[in-house]
């Protein structure tokens, strides 16, 4: 082959469902919208902006990305669009209002122009270069080759817990098919797992919708049967025959540290949590609740000693980590070639907003990451599909991969434990009453139609595994509480009126309004295959 080594760099894009319907005028009634407005500016424009540079100097890349099917659908909400350049202006306001401010103050008034400029020329990138279509700009990518599109599930459910009830699983793989033909045509190669949630009882359901590989963490892999014998630098196969890969180990926990350097910038002190109400008087709610201005002046040090964010220090040791982590990765993929015949691998799996989001010199890093890996010529970033199909398929081991996740200890303990176990038992009941619908109400249409296809919406949203993972982390925990509580009681109701043969047609249409997404739907998908 034309190299010795190799790396990919798949990232996992995704977001639970947070859009609210209220006016663009109510910016702040819904601090969770947030998350999804830092995610565009912190995160995937940053992204994107990095290929661009990429790109134009011809400095090669390869990247697979998980964009989940809720994600896909807000990026596309033309309301949801709409708040979000309408947050973006409060931004460029609240800046302009900072250098002002901040005038005679040398270093603080170097960093709110510099938030000014970056807020500015992203919101002119997103709206005239990528014409405010993200997921078009992405395609363009995946169409010359140099990203690769990873499916992933309906709702981001944890898989192995729904993995008994086949109806729920074949519309955990369905529904998110259907989206991703729709945003960037064909069929996907690779699938997946949200939480890196495998069970081997998920392979004949990947099998069946023509799935071909798919991610796990490495001791999921490495406590496999048999063990595989080029542990986790080379895939294998399952007795159903889909490929896996495995996460490199030492490079996750390597990133993880470089991530914890005391010369970033502190992502959680923005201005809007550190300043007097009356400067950060836009990003108020009118319950006076603060919001997330995006402009922050401090490094992580700052919690021990009194500094200011110095970018240029920051950006100077991202890309020493760069060539310091391509060094080791490529030391560690040679001590692995001397055990066997084939390139070596290595899997940088990762949430995207690590990159991004809760690391804001992230986009820097994968950047200096591809131009150092450009200096080796032995070594090649492919995309996940482009590696394992460059292999001898027919020689891969066979191996069943243990149970397994990321997350707290690696055993699902994150999604299953004594603060979050009490949804199971409602939501294994609603799961086999949807199923029932479907059967009893196979042919119906109008009101009853629409019904069923909320009453679908609404159990695929309660199977998110966003809602057990913050009240694990104890993050959000109302929040969460709410959304799982709401979803399956808005099942039971849809569920009721049905039996009942009366729906309340306000309250129908009231609920298909807040939760709009997937408007192509078919409730049939949770139908028992014949």
């Amino acid at each position: 082959m034309e190299f010795r080594y190799a790396s990919s760099l798949i990232l996992e894009a995704h977001l639970p469902f947070v859009r609210e319907f209220y006016c663009e005028d109510d910016l702040f009634r819904s601090v969770e919208e947030d998350w999804f407005f830092e995610a565009v500016s912190e995160t995937y424009l940053p992204l994107l902006e990095v290929l661009d540079r990429l790109e134009v100097e011809h400095v090669p890349f390869r990247l697979g990305l998980s964009i989940s099917p809720l994600l896909c659908q807000m990026l596309g909400d033309e309301h949801l669009m709409k708040k979000y350049l309408a947050f973006t202006e409060r931004q460029i306001e609240f800046s302009q209002q900072e250098i002002e401010r901040t005038e005679k103050q040398g270093e603080l008034n170097e960093l709110a122009k510099m938030h000014y400029n970056r807020i500015l020329e992203r919101r002119i990138v997103f709206t005239e270069q990528y014409e405010g279509n993200i997921l078009k700009t992405i395609d363009g990518y995946r169409r010359k080759g140099k990203i690769e599109i990873l499916a992933g599930s309906a709702t981001h459910a944890f898989l192995p817990f729904i993995s008994h009830n086949s109806e729920s699983m074949q519309a955990q793989l369905e529904v998110p098919l259907s989206i991703y033909r729709r945003h960037f045509g064909g069929n996907p190669q690779g699938f997946w797992l949200p939480e890196l949630g495998w069970i081997p009882a998920l392979e004949p359901h990947l099998r069946a919708y023509n799935l071909s590989y798919t991610i796990i963490d490495s001791h999921g892999l490495l406590f496999g049967k048999p063990q595989p014998k080029k542990g986790s630098f080379f895939p294998v196969k399952t007795p159903g025959g889909i490929y896996i890969l495995a996460r490199d180990f030492y490079a996750t926990r390597e990133i993880e540290q470089i991530t914890k350097d005391d010369l970033y910038l502190d992502n959680d002190r923005d201005a809007g949590y550190e300043f007097p109400p009356e400067i950060i008087s836009k990003f108020l709610s009118t319950e006076g609740e603060r919001h997330r201005t995006g402009i922050k002046y401090w490094p992580l040090s700052a919690r021990s000693q009194n500094t200011i964010y110095n970018p240029q220090a920051a950006l100077d040791k991202v890309n020493q980590y760069a060539e310091l982590f391509m060094e080791n990765t490529v030391n560690r993929l040679e001590e692995a070639s001397k055990h066997m015949n084939e390139p070596p691998l290595s899997i940088l799996a990762h949430n995207a907003d690590t990159f991004g989001r809760f690391w804001h010199e992230g986009p820097q890093f994968i950047e200096a990451l591809f131009r150092t890996a450009a200096k080796y010529h032995d070594f090649k970033f492919l995309n996940p599909g482009e590696y394992i199909f460059k292999q001898n398929l027919s020689s891969l081991q066979v191996v069943t991969p243990e149970f397994s996740s990321w997350g707290f200890n690696g055993y699902a303990e994150t999604w299953l434990n004594a603060g979050n176990d009490w949804m199971y038992r409602h939501l294994i009941r609603s799961m086999e009453r949807m199923t029932e619908l479907a059967e009893r109400f196979p042919d119906d249409t109008g009101l009853k139609e629409r019904a069923l296809n909320q009453a679908a919406r609404e159990i695929l949203l309660a199977q998110s595994s966003d809602w057990s993972g913050f009240l694990y982390k104890q993050d959000s925990t109302e929040y969460a509480k709410t959304q799982a509580e709401n979803a399956l009681r808005n099942f039971t109701t849809i569920y009721e009126a049905l039996g009942s043969n009366y729906i309340s047609t306000e309250w129908l249409t009231n609920l298909e309004r807040r939760h709009n997404f997937f408007p192509n739907i078919n409730y049939r998908v949770f139908r028992r295959k014949k």
